[in-house]
This record gives C-alpha cells, structure tokens and sequence, in this order.
C-alpha cells in the first residue's frame, strides 16, 4: 500500500472506531437514547471525517516533502476511512436493541483495532501482542471515560 494511503488509512480507520465507540457509549450512558446514538455517529461520520481529513492534509503538507498527489491521497483516505468505519457503528443499533447494539459495536470496534493492530505489528516486526495490548488498553480508556462522563452528564442534567 502507498504510504500516503496508509497515513490516511490507519488514522481514519482508528479515529473512526475510538472517537465513535466513545460517542456511542457516552451517548447512550447519558441519554439511554438510540436516535440521539444514531444521529451522533452520522455526525461523527461527517463531521469528523471532514475535520481529521483536513488535519491529516495540514500535516502532512507541514513536512515539506510530499508532492501534492500524496498530501490529497492522505487526505482522502483518511475522510474516507474515517467515514466507512463511523458508519459501520449504525447496523447494530438498527438490528438490535440499544444495549445490545451497544455491546456488539464495542466488541466490533475493538476487533477491527485488534486486527488492524496485528497487521501493524507485523509490518514492524514486532511481537504484535505488545502493539494489540496498548491499542486496546487506550481504546478501552475511552471507552470507560465516556461512559463516566455520559452517567455523570445523565445525573446533573437528566
């Protein structure tokens, strides 16, 4: 894969399942509401696709040595990236009932981080249960805090 397309690629793939697996939790912590969780994700999915492919296209630009179709294959893969794998979060609220759709997309999220952080370790050629175990660890930090903040916003302003 060419490098810019795996910058784009490997950051919109992992913001698009961290950022939107805390939006998930923390929203339905807070709000117990599946419209609220299915309007967020679409937001994230625009939104924040849009926002981290610019800061992908500004930063790769900043290091002054990738031509201009590089800079706009990051940005791209990244928005798109990005955008795919927000989405992919709406099927099980649209199949299941909220806490179990909740439950299926955080075991999905974090096997697609496993995964992806497998294939990252052994393109290193490191032991990929180091890199599986920290990707997964902050994963579920966000995870964990956003379900804090969501009851915690429940309890002031519910």
């Amino acid at each position: 894969m060419k490098h810019s397309l795996k910058i784009g690629f490997s950051f919109g793939l992992t913001s698009g399942i961290i950022t939107t697996l805390g939006l998930i939790v923390g929203l339905h912590a807070g709000t117990q509401s599946k419209i609220v969780v299915i309007g967020g994700i679409l937001i994230i999915a625009v939104a924040d696709a849009f926002s981290d492919a610019l800061g992908i296209h500004i930063s790769v630009e900043s290091e002054n040595k990738h031509t201009t179709r590089e800079i706009w294959e990051a940005t791209i893969s990244t928005f798109l990236s990005k955008f795919v794998f927000a989405l992919t979060f709406v099927i099980p609220l649209l199949l299941f009932q909220s806490g179990t759709a909740i439950l299926i997309s955080v075991i999905w999220g974090l096997s697609l981080l496993g995964i992806f952080s497998y294939f990252i370790a052994k393109g290193q050629n490191v032991k990929p249960w180091k890199v599986i175990f920290e990707h997964l660890i902050i994963a579920i930090l966000v995870i964990v805090a956003t379900y804090y903040v969501g009851t915690w916003i429940r309890a002031v302003f519910g």
